[in-house]
């Protein structure tokens, strides 16, 4: 391969990992009960996710079923490890009501 190559298979690699987007680190557990983060949950939740699908019932998990769905749905949607953490918070605080 020559150096001509060799640089724009890096450039393209580089345009690739950018465009993937912020990446979600996993959550674990609830950590913001604040009402605006909540609020703030509940927007990315509606604006995110109806994006490609029918938004889900938020009683259709419970805490755990929420974290591997979020997890599994948070790159796809391009969240940010804040954005996902209050998209879960307000999920779960939705289902203890």
């Amino acid at each position: 391969m020559d150096m001509k190559k060799v640089i724009l298979s890096m450039i393209a690699g580089a345009a690739f990992m950018v465009s993937c987007g912020p990446k979600s680190t996993a959550v674990t557990g609830p950590k913001y009960t604040a009402s605006e983060k909540l609020v703030q949950g509940k927007t990315i939740f509606e604006n995110s996710c109806a994006k490609c699908h029918k938004l889900p019932d938020p009683a259709k998990h419970d805490d755990q079923g929420w974290i591997k769905t979020l997890s599994r749905m948070a790159p796809k949607a391009k969240l940010s490890t804040d954005q996902h953490q209050m998209v879960y918070d307000y999920l779960i605080s939705v289902n203890k009501k």
